[in-house]
């Protein structure tokens, strides 16, 4: 067993939500992917460095998985948490959803894993508290991210192979 700290996800709840202004949008008007990737990377961070509470730097984002288009006039709500830990890293889950301001109609916009690592102020990776879920979304959640975690493993290596080919 291990004598690592304990911290809840609960804890690293972090909301973010923005009105989504023309700017902010395509010729669609929807809004961009790269802007919603920033506040996924963005919101992410915060929820990870409550956990570690470290500097983090992000080691990977797993996925974007754009469901329905948010768009201009919509207010678009991210809630990130904490989901899993290995000894230095954190996997980040991140709910993304819209929502028609003058109907009220919300929807799932798009969903996220991220993985961070905590680091130490000479860029070593630092030591992270053990992830305990409580609800049966978060045990749901925490159960899966080993699935994950190999998926992430086997993306690397083949990323690590795909730079060897390129870089000769």
């Amino acid at each position: 067993m291990s004598n690592r700290p304990t911290k809840f996800m609960r804890e690293t709840l972090t909301i973010k939500t923005s009105h989504v202004l023309p700017p902010d949008t395509n010729h669609h008007g929807t809004l961009f992917g790269g802007k919603l990737m920033a506040y996924i990377d963005d919101t992410a961070s915060i929820a990870a460095t409550k956990f570690a509470r470290n500097p983090i730097v992000t080691a990977s984002t797993d996925s974007v998985d754009f469901i329905k288009p948010i768009r201009v006039g919509d207010a678009v709500t991210l809630e990130a948490m904490v989901t899993y830990t290995g000894r230095s890293s954190m996997e980040v889950f991140v709910k993304i959803t819209s929502e028609r301001l003058l109907t009220g109609e919300k929807a799932i916009a798009a969903l996220s894993f991220l993985t961070f690592v905590a680091i130490d102020e000479n860029g070593r990776p630092v030591e992270v508290p053990i992830v305990v879920p409580e609800t049966d979304q978060e045990k749901w959640l925490n159960e899966t991210a080993k699935r994950r975690a190999e998926h992430r493993k086997m993306r690397k290596r083949e990323s690590e192979e795909l730079a060897q080919f390129f870089s000769e």
